[in-house]
């Protein structure tokens, strides 16, 4: 996500915070906001699939995802 768009967001909150937003802007900001998240997302997802555990032998493990059906129940968010 470029820095103009970061720029727009921040934008957007600030006028919704104090006069509001139109219908358009509204759709504008959720849009943004669903790009960002995505991005984020993916960002964190590379870094977290470039850590590598090394155990007390020096042997070197890629870090493992949780089940799915543990993060069904932290997720209350989506």
């Amino acid at each position: 996500m470029d820095q103009k768009k970061i720029d727009r967001i921040n934008f957007l909150a600030r006028k919704f915070k104090t006069e509001g937003l139109t219908p358009e802007e509204t759709k504008e900001r959720e849009a943004l906001r669903k790009e960002y998240i995505e991005a984020f997302r993916m960002s964190m997802r590379s870094q977290l699939d470039s850590i590598v555990i090394v155990d007390e032998n020096g042997n070197k493990k890629p870090l493992k995802k949780k089940r799915t059906r543990q993060l069904k129940k932290r997720r209350p968010l989506e």
